[in-house]
């Protein structure tokens, strides 16, 4: 495959479709039938493949020990949170 420029030029369409330019979406191991995820960025589109996006969570929470809770936590953060708000 021939290299690919820094910028390509993409054209959005009248329904907001997007076409990725076939040498880009080889290089970014986009397939059809992949989900994509879009997310603003600093005023840009980024799109990732959603596995990349789930691969990217787990890593981050690999080491939060399995005895631990992060909801239980986050529930006993916003009831305390709720009572200094009212008062009790």
């Amino acid at each position: 495959m021939d290299k690919l420029p820094k910028s390509v030029e993409v054209h959005l369409g009248r329904q907001g479709w997007l076409v990725i330019p076939a040498a880009l979406r080889q290089l970014l191991g986009f397939e059809e039938g992949n989900t994509l995820v879009a997310r603003e960025e600093a005023g840009r589109l980024v799109l990732e493949k959603q596995e990349m996006v789930k691969q990217r969570l787990k890593a981050r929470f690999a080491r939060v020990p399995k005895t631990r809770s992060l909801v239980d936590e986050l529930i006993g953060e916003r009831r305390e949170a709720a009572k200094r708000e009212i008062g009790e």
